[in-house]
């Protein structure tokens, strides 16, 4: 559905396109799904003064520099661009509204079932030992609770959990052929959300961004060096599990807890 409406907006209103791209959730937001709602094309979005946008936004929920950012909607869709004949504008003004809708309803139900996932995960009692680890928000921890369960004896060691995630590193040997890969046969969402915490984490982990930068200077390609900091992170998240502790960053990053192939 979004990608719908962005290419909608592409014809009727290029410049919403662009003004969202480098906030976060971009079309997303709630503060521009009703802007779009009011101008939901080039015409309609360039009749919008800056006083009726600080109105708009602050209905939406905005609290902070809406003045400002009235004025930087207002400068962003007062810029020249390829019109419409105005009878197709009107149409593509209709068509993007009832896409508009829709997409309404998709990030309220988004919303409804994020706020119940989230309830759910605060109420288990590692809750707070998934948040304490860098990057691991409330989302990303419900998604690793959900994929690796709750029974502490499932995984009798972080090598089993590394690999069932796929970001243990895979040795394949013939002769003298030697080959080091990735396990390919795993928990594939467990695996693509430990790479997504691994991604966050770089900014909120010296450790995480220092072993991420030795593992590129050591040749790792960028989607490989994430793997390495993701099963770190697995690691740690299977010693607190097991015992019971929250993170320690100087815990986890000393030279006894080096996980082999760091």
């Amino acid at each position: 559905m979004q990608a719908r409406l962005r290419a909608l907006l592409c014809q009727a209103h290029p410049a919403a396109v662009d003004v969202w791209a480098g906030l976060d959730y971009g079309l997303r937001r709630r503060e521009a799904r009703a802007v779009l709602a009011a101008g939901p094309t080039a015409a309609t979005a360039q009749r919008l003064t800056p006083y009726r946008l600080s109105k708009i936004l602050a209905a939406a929920g905005r609290t902070r520099l809406i003045d400002a950012e009235a004025y930087r909607l207002a400068e962003a869709f007062a810029v020249p661009v390829l019109r419409l004949p105005a009878p197709v504008e009107q149409a593509m003004a209709v068509e993007v509204r009832t896409v508009l809708d829709l997409f309404e309803q998709a990030c309220r139900a988004s919303d409804h079932l994020t706020t119940q996932l989230t309830d759910a995960f605060l109420d288990h009692g590692t809750a707070k030992i998934y948040t304490s680890l860098p990057g691991c928000g409330l989302l990303t921890g419900a998604r690793l609770l959900a994929e690796i369960g709750d029974d502490p004896a499932r995984f009798a060691t972080s090598k089993g959990l590394r690999a069932y995630a796929g970001v243990a590193p895979l040795t394949w040997e013939s002769g003298s052929s030697r080959l080091v890969t990735h396990r390919r046969i795993c928990d594939r969402r467990l695996k693509r959300t430990a790479i997504l915490w691994a991604f966050t984490s770089l900014t909120r982990s010296p450790g995480c961004r220092t072993l991420y930068d030795r593992r590129r200077t050591a040749g790792d390609t960028y989607a490989g060096a994430l793997r390495r900091v993701a099963g770190r992170l697995l690691s740690c998240l299977h010693h607190c599990l097991a015992t019971g502790q929250q993170y320690d960053e100087a815990a986890a990053f000393s030279t006894s807890t080096v996980v082999p192939g760091d």
